[in-house]
């Protein structure tokens, strides 16, 4: 079996310490409610948080017998939650946006904010004309992933950032060729995660200062990135699973903020072909960009701004062509999360 398609379970927890089900003894152990979740990506460093609150006991806490799948992009967990193939995933909320703008009817909800500021970027090399601002982007060739949600957002990015794109050539490239393609230079720049794409472009032998990543929330992209989704029909049956599955989860990330080198432990077990001093540097990278924000540091990990949330819908009537069938209320349930105090990041 592939290591990063491997399926890792909770089957075991039964086993462990009663005290975590407040010593309700053994019957209460086997009714854990099981959960499947599904990753947006490979088991990578930025994964330490889910893949903690397996290994530190914090799912088995709540009762909840979680395995969790490697996915396919942030896009495409999506419709994995809303037929229900899985309860629960991890997803561009972007995406979620425009999935429900076209059927308001689909089962899913985002019920818990992961990437504050979306990791979104155009990732190019100086030695091929990329510089930090937008605008060295035109002329150029750029690899883009047709399911990548960093694409999926240059409709609008080259609006706010002012590009012009009369002379940018788009070439549609897979997922395991866009850092190799930009290595070579058969593309000027690249569409993908910050966190992912410097260093796997690292990986290819570039060196760090011929990197150049223009990250669009830093120019005029003020959107949210990955949440936690929710099979609604799941959640509406087990509204306690969901709640207790998010307060495992800000224990999990939690942790990987604390100690990064244990959550990348955690990563490598389930994939053992990493290099645990890149996916260090990738989960630092996650963290301080994305995860551990100004805003999560006051107001806690897990939550929107609604009013930030709701102009993110605006922008996306450009990048995405909302036909405006959905607001933010029906995008982002907030109930299912803890307190505040249980969501803070060391």
């Amino acid at each position: 079996m592939h290591l990063t398609r491997r399926l890792f379970s909770l089957a075991a927890a039964g086993a462990m310490s009663l005290a975590a089900f407040g010593g309700a003894g053994v019957g209460a152990a086997m009714a854990e409610t099981d959960i499947k979740f599904t990753l947006d990506w490979k088991f990578e460093g930025p994964a330490a948080g889910f893949l903690l609150a397996i290994d530190n006991g914090h799912f088995a806490a709540e009762g909840l017998n979680v395995t969790i799948d490697t996915g396919a992009g942030s896009r495409e967990s999506i419709p994995r939650v809303a037929t229900g193939a899985y309860q629960m995933g991890f997803g561009d909320i972007n995406a979620l946006i425009k999935f429900l703008d076209e059927d308001p009817a689909q089962k899913v909800k985002a019920v818990m904010m992961i990437y504050d500021k979306p990791p979104f970027a155009v990732i190019g090399r100086k030695a091929q004309g990329i510089a930090e601002d937008p605008k060295s982007l035109e002329g150029k060739k750029l690899g883009a992933p047709p399911p990548d949600a960093a694409f999926g957002q240059w409709p609008a990015f080259v609006q706010v950032a002012g590009i012009d794109t009369s002379k940018i050539v788009i070439e549609n490239v897979g997922f395991p060729v866009r850092e190799p393609m930009l290595a070579q230079g058969a593309v000027d720049a690249i569409f993908g995660f910050s966190f992912s794409s410097v260093l796997n472009l690292k990986a290819q032998g570039i060196p760090a200062d011929d990197i150049v990543t223009i990250l669009m929330a830093d120019h005029g992209l003020d959107l949210y990135g990955n949440a936690i989704m929710v099979n609604e029909d799941f959640a509406a049956a087990n509204p306690d699973a969901v709640k207790g599955f998010v307060k495992a989860l800000a224990k999990g990330f939690a942790d990987a903020v604390a100690d990064p080198e244990a959550g990348v432990a955690a990563v490598m077990k389930r994939n053992e072909i990493l290099t645990k001093e890149i996916e260090v540097e990738r989960l630092g990278m996650a963290n301080s960009m994305n995860i551990r924000t100004p805003y999560v540091v006051e107001n806690g990990f897990g939550g929107v701004d609604e009013a930030k949330l709701a102009k993110s819908i605006d922008l996306l009537k450009v990048s995405m062509g909302l036909k405006g069938a959905v607001t933010a209320a029906e995008v982002f349930d907030a109930s299912y999360l803890p307190p505040k105090e249980e969501r803070m990041l060391p």
